[in-house]
């Protein structure tokens, strides 16, 4: 297993960045095949899921010192209206209630639980995760409970200050409920997002939750980006850019939708940016051999349940691809915003 150190650490391979960028005077947003031509973003898929327990504190703030460039909260409402981090709308793949709780109802929906209940459950690890990481030690004291969308935000602005670069933030509304996009928009308002420049993207499954997001924004004065996820058809494109900026397909994905050269340049054309999901190999170097496929393609960010492999992966290729001092220039890109394609469409 990776330990935190192994790689560089990003703080200070940050700051070696922001120093040798101020050297950088080729143009850089031809280099790469990405929309804006900025480096690949990184999110951590629900954390460092591949590490340990998905959706907690600790999870993701190991991935950021990993050195991702967001974070993901999937996001569920309980049953008496609060916003937490879970992939499922049941709790009992990924905690304790069987134990701590029991059933309600017959099942264990999330929404049949309050935030009091939930908070006295544990999450535990599944897939290759586990209960710690060798170097690791959370921050947090409840680094394994179940947190809030506050927490989580929280987490991410403190960690930002303390790693010297803006950790983003990437949530999921996992139900179509009107309440759930209410609460999704005033929480991120509350810490101050609101603009497309900000490093938060909100993603659905729902390109309906998406629309109604965007007519909830318009009417707010808010410009923050949306991703549809799915391997959507390529001849959609252009319609589905009329809402959303970016498309979320699954790799896994076949038939004429599977993500390929041709389907991200599509995406492109259509002025939609392309982040992928799920890289989970645990293997670097047969991980950087797919990541260096889709980064060739142009992908413009991946959804990673290994987020120091994928950055690695990501700097790398950045390293690789773009003449020094224009790659430094191009990487802090990557770091600090998500690129210039990367925006709202104006013609809404």
């Amino acid at each position: 297993m990776h330990q935190v150190f192994d790689r560089p650490a990003v703080w200070v391979l940050g700051l070696t960045l922001a120093i040798c960028a101020t050297t950088a005077t080729t143009a850089t947003a031809t280099t790469l095949d990405t929309l804006g031509g900025a480096a690949p973003i990184i999110v951590a898929h629900r954390g460092a899921s591949g590490y340990l327990p998905e959706h907690t504190l600790a999870g993701y703030e190991l991935a950021i010192k990993m050195g991702t460039d967001y974070i993901e909260p999937d996001l569920q409402l309980t049953k008496d209206g609060y916003l937490v981090a879970m992939h499922d709308t049941t709790l009992n793949r990924t905690t304790n209630v069987e134990t701590v709780l029991g059933t309600r109802n017959g099942g264990y929906l999330v929404s049949n639980y309050t935030l009091s209940e939930i908070k006295q459950l544990t999450v535990e690890p599944t897939g290759t995760g586990k209960t710690s990481y060798a170097g690791f030690t959370p921050s947090y004291p409840d680094a394994f409970k179940v947190p809030t969308f506050d927490e989580v935000i929280q987490l991410a602005q403190a960690q930002s200050a303390l790693v010297g670069r803006t950790v983003g933030i990437y949530p999921e509304a996992k139900i179509a409920d009107p309440l759930m996009e209410d609460k999704i928009l005033s929480t991120l308002t509350t810490y101050g997002y609101g603009n497309s420049s900000d490093k938060v993207i909100i993603q659905s499954f729902s390109l309906d939750t998406l629309k109604s997001i965007r007519v909830k924004q318009d009417a707010l004065g808010l410009t923050m980006r949306e991703v549809f996820l799915g391997n959507s058809a390529v001849s959609s494109f252009t319609d589905i850019a009329k809402y959303v900026d970016g498309i979320g397909p699954s790799i896994t994905g076949g038939g004429a939708n599977a993500v390929t050269d041709a389907y991200i340049d599509a995406a492109h054309a259509a002025d939609l940016f392309v982040h992928g999901y799920t890289f989970a190999d645990p293997n670097p170097l047969t991980a950087d051999a797919q990541y260096d496929k889709y980064f060739t393609w142009g992908m413009d960010g991946v959804f990673s349940n290994y987020a120091d492999i994928a950055v690695a992966s990501r700097n790398d290729f950045v390293a690789a691809s773009v003449p020094e001092p224009a790659t430094y220039a191009m990487l802090l890109a990557g770091f600090g915003i998500v690129g210039v394609g990367m925006r709202r469409r104006a013609s809404r």
